[in-house]
């Protein structure tokens, strides 16, 4: 994940003329002007792509620094202006040692895509960095996590070599769900298969997906050995979403949720998927809960749970807590700290 995946030709370069094209010093007001200034070029961007097949927009961003933070919801709000398809947003919180400034920010513009977007899917930070890791360390482990869990949710539907799912999920499913707006979660699991294909040959996209290293530091209990397979889907799910969500929250808020399940067509289980859709509506708010599975060829069953419109997640109330502080604080230094010159003396003009 990243600009150098992107070919030269798909990359736009905005604030050119006002900052030279090297950002916005976590400045996410002039982040969000330049944007608006120079909408008609990314607006025209995209036109020259296309968008016949396009279902839905996703915008990727992280929400601490200032040309995404601020850029973000005025991309949003054009192109709900201009299309019929929905936008959402992909939003990646700062961990708080990163500085105040980056919790401040990402705490405005989150406050303004909630309005803007048709939801926001968050990715914390601060719950994914390793203790003692740096965030520039932790880089590109933290990007494949996040590929990982929507490579595999934007892949539904998709019709591949073994075919569509008995139970298919597609991108109106995952549309319905999204629906309501607010913040989402994510979560995710995976299992080793109890006869995994020999070859590399045999391997498919959820392999690449998933990656070496994760492979190599699977925990024995992540195979799939001894259980029939409805009670191993049901497990799985109940993994990811008990487990470690893109946002920690609490699940039992959730307003609607979408249960995926992928793997070998052998090891998917139609009934396994019930029970856990119903196990999910059992621990939710709401009561709409969708599910499918995607038949790949792989040494692994992932499940991703998707948590939309979640009514509590204490990180996101700490990180506007702290912007509150950090507005608060800014706001009296400013005043406290004007050096104050004799008013006696004549200033050279008025």
């Amino acid at each position: 994940m990243g600009l150098q995946n992107l070919d030269f030709e798909d990359r736009v370069l905005i604030g050119q003329t006002s900052v030279k094209g090297h950002g916005v010093g976590t400045d996410n007001d002039t982040g969000a002007q330049i944007t608006f200034d120079e909408i008609d070029i990314i607006m025209n961007a995209i036109d020259r792509k296309g968008i016949g097949d396009t279902e839905a927009f996703i915008i990727v961003s992280g929400l601490g620094g200032g040309t995404g933070s601020g850029g973000s919801p005025v991309l949003a709000r054009h192109l709900k202006k201009i299309y019929k398809e929905p936008v959402y947003v992909l939003g990646v919180l700062p961990a708080p040692e990163e500085g105040r400034l980056y919790s401040y920010n990402a705490a405005r513009s989150l406050a303004t895509l909630v309005k803007e977007a048709d939801n926001v899917i968050l990715f914390d930070n601060s719950a994914w960095k390793n203790e003692g890791e740096s965030i520039r360390g932790a880089f590109d482990r933290l990007n494949d996590e996040i590929v990982r869990r929507f490579g595999l949710l934007f892949r539904a539907g998709e019709i591949g070599h073994h075919g569509i799912g008995e139970m298919v999920v597609d991108s109106s499913e995952i549309i319905n769900t999204l629906r309501g707006g607010g913040i989402s979660s994510v979560g995710y699991a995976i299992s080793e298969v109890s006869s995994p294909p020999q070859s590399d040959r045999e391997r498919g996209f959820l392999d690449r997906i998933i990656g070496r290293k994760q492979v190599e530091e699977r925990r024995p209990e992540d195979k799939l050995l001894g259980e029939d397979k409805t009670s191993r889907i049901l497990s799985l799910v109940r993994r990811a979403m008990l487990g470690r969500l893109t946002l920690p929250c609490e699940y039992s808020t959730t307003s609607r949720a979408l249960v995926l399940v992928a793997g070998p067509p052998d090891d998917l289980d139609r009934k396994g998927i019930e029970k856990a859709k119903s196990w999910v509506e059992e621990n939710i708010a709401g009561v709409e809960v969708r599910g499918g599975d995607y038949p790949a060829q792989s040494r692994f069953v992932a499940a991703v749970v998707l948590l939309a419109s979640i009514a509590d997640a204490p990180r996101v109330t700490n990180l506007l807590e702290i912007a509150k502080e950090t507005k608060a604080t800014s706001e009296r230094i400013d005043e406290e700290n004007v050096l104050k010159l004799d008013e006696s003396i004549e200033p050279l003009f008025e």
